[in-house]
């Protein structure tokens, strides 16, 4: 099987979409609603979606998998924002009616500081060598995980630097019904990007661990892929996500041939997120860790050291994973 893309920017609806003025359901204290129309897009044909692998999108925040130091290492997503100034600039000329002129920014100037660590995203536009904002005003872009960062501790929470591995969520490799839990070598990740899914992360609406015992996991994009999609029309995607068992998703993100990713939120389609049973939580979950490979006694206080201590053992759904603390 191929592998499949990196998400290294926003990806593009497979739907052209329009503006609803009425409050969201997906950002609090946004007054209009991006809702899908039934028409494709021309960048989803362009990329001929109709041969692409949809898998399910998950809820979580971005990481990728990179080297640092000389190691494989865990990234941040970090987007370079403009300053207040070149923000506010941004939004009159967006809200003006100017929009057949290009907006000029000053990268240099218009951009808040980032760490001298930080990178930008791949394929992120250059000019003159700088890396260039994309429609929305902002670089994408990324930061390495170090292991004492407290801003990044529940992303450090799930790689070991001395042993070079993570903490990965993804299908048993003998059973697609199954999942698994396991200690991935960081050095099979190098170059792809992952979801960082948990307790703290995005309101956890998978129901992963606890305040008293957070859980977090990575799983790498496109990993979940979905083998009975309805045709690609806006009603039929509909009646599957509120009607089909493996539509209890966040959405779909649909890997191109060209590397190309397209996506569909259920927010797109005027459905909620989250919900109360998610298809991620139908499945049972086996924890494989295989951790006596590793000479040295891990940190009593880390994940993997927790899940050491149930390995093997079988839970009925990923939110019933209980550590052993």
């Amino acid at each position: 099987m191929r592998r499949l893309g990196s998400v290294q920017r926003k990806m593009p609806c497979v739907f052209v979409t329009e503006v609803k003025e009425e409050p969201s359901t997906k950002r609090e204290h946004q007054p209009f609603k991006v809702l899908a129309t039934e028409t494709i897009s021309h960048k989803a044909l362009d990329a001929d979606i109709y041969s692409a692998i949809p898998t399910e999108k998950v809820d979580g925040t971005c990481c990728y998998v990179t080297t640092y130091k000389g190691q494989p290492y865990l990234w941040a997503r970090l987007d370079r924002k403009p300053n207040k100034l070149a923000e506010k600039r941004f939004k009159n000329f967006i809200h003006s009616k100017q929009n057949s002129k290009e907006f000029f920014w000053n990268v240099d100037e218009d951009f808040k500081p980032v760490p001298e660590c930080w990178i930008p995203a791949k394929d992120t536009e250059q000019l003159n060598g700088n890396p260039m904002p994309d429609e929305n005003g902002h670089i994408p872009g990324w930061v390495p995980v170090e292991k004492n960062n407290k801003q990044y501790c529940w992303h450090s929470s799930v790689v070991n630097y001395e042993f070079e591995i993570a903490l990965v969520l993804k299908h048993h490799p003998d059973d697609s019904g199954l999942l698994e839990i396991s200690a991935v070598p960081l050095s099979d990740l190098l170059e792809q990007t992952l979801e960082l899914i948990g307790t703290n992360i995005n309101g956890n609406p998978y129901g992963l661990g606890s305040k008293k015992h957070p859980l977090h996991l990575l799983i790498p994009h496109g990993a979940f892929q979905i083998r009975n999609l309805p045709t690609l029309k806006h009603n039929d995607l509909l009646s599957w996500f509120e009607g089909c068992k493996e539509g209890k998703i966040e959405g779909i993100v649909w890997h191109c041939n060209d590397g190309c990713l397209i996506k569909v939120h259920r927010h797109h389609l005027g459905l909620c997120w989250p919900i109360p049973d998610t298809y991620m939580n139908s499945k049972p979950v086996i924890i494989n860790m295989n951790l006596n490979r590793y000479d040295c006694a891990f940190d009593t206080k880390c994940l993997f050291n927790h899940f050491s201590k149930i390995d093997n053992q079988k839970f009925g759904r990923l939110k019933d994973v209980i550590l052993d603390i």
